[in-house]
C-alpha cells in the first residue's frame, strides 16, 4: 500500500511519487525496476525500533528536497521478512541504495543529517557520472552477456576489467560468476580468495560465492533419477527432495529446485534447522533479483512462513 508522507515539498514532485510503503509483491517495480531509470533509497525499519523513528523523518526530507533525483521506499522487516533476510538485514534502522536495479550503498544505524544528505547526493550523482565512466560500462555490458548466460563473452569482459581496477568487486564477483557458469570452479574460488574482506559483503561477490556452493553441492548430488524415484515411494523423504532440489537447481530447472524446497518448508518447516529455508536464501543470492523465479520464489517462500 502507497503511504503519501510530508506532502510540503515546494517545487518538488509530489511526495506520493517520492515516497512510498513497499512490500515484497511491490519490491520488483518500486525497487528494482524503478532504480533503472531513478536511483531509490530503501528504508528497512519496525515500528518498535526507535532509532527508526529517529532516522525515517530525515531521509524523507533530504529525499524531498532532491526534488525528484532520487526516490524513497520503506520496508517493514516484519511485515517482509524473506525480503529483509534476502539484503541482510542484520538490525534497523539500515538503509540501502538501489541504482541500475541493484544495491550500490548502504549505512546502517540513525545518521545525523548533513550524512543522510551526502549520501543521497552522492546516489543522485552517480546517475550522471555512471554514463561517462568506461569501467562502469563495461560491468554493465558484462552483467547484460551474464544475464544472457554468455558466460565466456561475460568473463572476456570482467577480466579486462579487472586487470585495470583489480580492487574492483562488481568485476571480480563478476568474473567469478561468470567463470562458474562455464564450469570453471577452481578458477572461480581464486578469484573470490582475492577478494578484499571489506569488499566480501557486496552483491556481486555474495552472488558469486552462492553460485560457487550451489555448484559444489550440486555436482556431489550425482544422479537425480535415483531422489526422484525416493520421493515417489516416500514423499516424506525430506533429505532426498533437498538433495534433489540441489540437483534440480544446478541443472537449471530452478522453479523445480524452488518448489521442493517450498514442499518441505510445508511439512516440516523446522526440519534440519531450517535447511530448506537457508537453501532457498542461498539459491535467491545466486540468482539476479529480477528473474522471475526468484521474484516467485520469493512470494512462495512468504506464503509459508506467514501462513
Amino acid at each position: 500500500m502507497e503511504q503519501i508522507l510530508n506532502p510540503d515539498s515546494g517545487d518538488a514532485a509530489p511526495a506520493g511519487d517520492l515516497i512510498k510503503d513497499v512490500t515484497i509483491d511491490t519490491f520488483q517495480q518500486d525497487v528494482l525496476e524503478e532504480s533503472m531509470t531513478t536511483p531509490v533509497v530503501v528504508d528497512f525499519w519496525a515500528s518498535w525500533c526507535g532509532p527508526c523513528k529517529q532516522l525515517t523523518p530525515v531521509l524523507e526530507k533530504v529525499v524531498l528536497a532532491a526534488k525528484g533525483a532520487v526516490k524513497l521506499v520503506k520496508i517493514d522487516i516484519d511485515q517482509n521478512q524473506v525480503l529483509a533476510q534476502q539484503m541482510r538485514v542484520q538490525s534497523v534502522p539500515t538503509v540501502y541504495a538501489f541504482s541500475g536495479g541493484r544495491p550500490v550503498d548502504a549505512f546502517q544505524g540513525v545518521q545525523p543529517e548533513s550524512q543522510v544528505k551526502a549520501f543521497v547526493d552522492k546516489l543522485a550523482e552517480s546517475v550522471g557520472t555512471a554514463q561517462s565512466d568506461p569501467v562502469a560500462e563495461a560491468i554493465e555490458q558484462a552483467r547484460e552477456s551474464l544475464a544472457a548466460e554468455d558466460f565466456e563473452r561475460a568473463a572476456a569482459i570482467f577480466k579486462q576489467v579487472v586487470s585495470h581496477a583489480p580492487d574492483n568487486s562488481d568485476a571480480m564477483g563478476g568474473l567469478a560468476r561468470a567463470l562458474v557458469g562455464m564450469d570453471h570452479l577452481e578458477e572461480a574460488a581464486e578469484i573470490l580468495s582475492q577478494v578484499q574482506e571489506d569488499q566480501s559483503d557486496s552483491a556481486d561477490v555474495v552472488a558469486a560465492q552462492a553460485a560457487l556452493d550451489l555448484a559444489n553441492q550440486s555436482a556431489a548430488v550425482g544422479d537425480l533419477s535415483g531422489l526422484e524415484a525416493a520421493i515417489t515411494a516416500n514423499p516424506s523423504d525430506h533429505q532426498a527432495r533437498f538433495d534433489l532440489a540441489v540437483g534440480l537447481f544446478g541443472a537449471g530447472r530452478r522453479e523445480d529446485s524452488i518448489d521442493h524446497l517450498v514442499e518441505i518448508m510445508k511439512m516440516d518447516r523446522a526440519w534440519n534447522e531450517e535447511a530448506a529455508r537457508k537453501q532457498l536464501i542461498k539459491f535467491f543470492d545466486a540468482m539476479s533479483p529480477t528473474d522471475d523465479a526468484t521474484i516467485a520464489g520469493r512470494r512462495k517462500m512468504s506464503a509459508v512462513l506467514f501462513s
